[in-house]
C-alpha cells in the first residue's frame, strides 16, 4: 500500500541496541537513555511506526504521516525478526510457536496468533552488536526467523521464553516489503514507504 504524499517524510533506520524507539520521555529513569533523535535530525512531527524495545535492534520506520503509522501498526502488515535463542531450539518448540502460545501481557494471559517460524541453517550476516552476546562456550545457541503481524509488548521475547528458549539477540529484518538489507547499525535512509 502506498499512502505516501509529497508533504510527508518517511525514513528507514537500523535502530541500534540500547536506543529507545521514541524521541523523548518524561520518565525520570529514562532521561539518561539514548533516543532516536541522537541518530538523525528528523523533521518536526516525526514518529516511529511501532517500536523495538531498548535491547532489540533492526528495521524501524519513521514517518510524519499518522495514517501510514496506523496502517503499518494494523495487523495487515507482517514483521519478520531474526532471533538468536539460548539453546538448540527443537522442532517441537518451533511447532508450538507456529500454532500460537500463551504469554503474559498486562497482567493477563494472551494466546498469540499463528505465525511463520523456522530455524535458520546458518548464522545470519548481521553487523556486530555494540554489547557483546555470550558465545557458544557457554552452551549452544540457534537462530530462528519469526514473522508476526501483531505487536504486543516484547512479544517475540515472551514467545521464545514460553517454549524454553530465551532470546539473546532480536533483530527486525522486515516490515511488509521493506527489508533491512545491508544497512549498518545506526544508518538512516529517507525513502518512500510502499508496503
Amino acid at each position: 500500500m502506498n499512502l505516501s504524499s509529497n508533504k510527508h517524510k518517511h525514513y528507514i533506520i537500523y535502530k541500534p541496541y540500547g536506543v529507545l524507539s521514541q524521541f523523548q520521555s518524561n520518565a525520570k529513569k529514562e532521561q539518561s537513555k539514548k533516543f532516536l533523535g541522537s541518530l538523525f535530525d528528523f523533521p518536526e512531527g516525526s514518529m516511529s511506526i511501532g517500536r523495538l524495545d531498548e535491547k532489540s535492534e533492526g528495521l524501524l520506520l519513521i514517518t510524519t504521516d499518522g495514517k501510514m503509522s496506523d496502517f503499518v501498526n494494523s495487523q495487515k502488515v507482517d514483521k519478520e525478526y531474526y532471533a538468536q535463542v539460548n539453546g538448540d531450539i527443537s522442532i517441537e518448540a518451533i511447532e508450538k510457536l507456529k500454532s500460537g502460545i500463551e504469554i503474559g501481557f498486562s497482567g493477563k494471559k494472551y494466546i498469540t496468533k499463528p505465525c511463520e517460524v523456522f530455524k535458520l541453517n546458518e548464522i545470519p550476516d548481521l553487523p556486530i552488536r555494540s554489547k557483546k552476546i555470550r558465545d557458544d562456550r557457554h552452551g549452544p545457541t540457534s537462530w530462528i526467523s519469526i514473522t508476526i503481524n501483531e505487536g504486543k509488548f516484547r512479544q517475540v521475547r515472551k514467545m521464545t521464553s514460553a517454549v524454553g528458549f530465551s532470546t539473546l539477540r532480536l533483530v527486525r529484518i522486515r516490515v511488509g516489503t521493506i527489508q533491512l538489507g545491508n544497512m549498518n547499525i545506526g544508518d538512516v535512509v529517507e525513502t518512500e514507504l510502499n508496503l
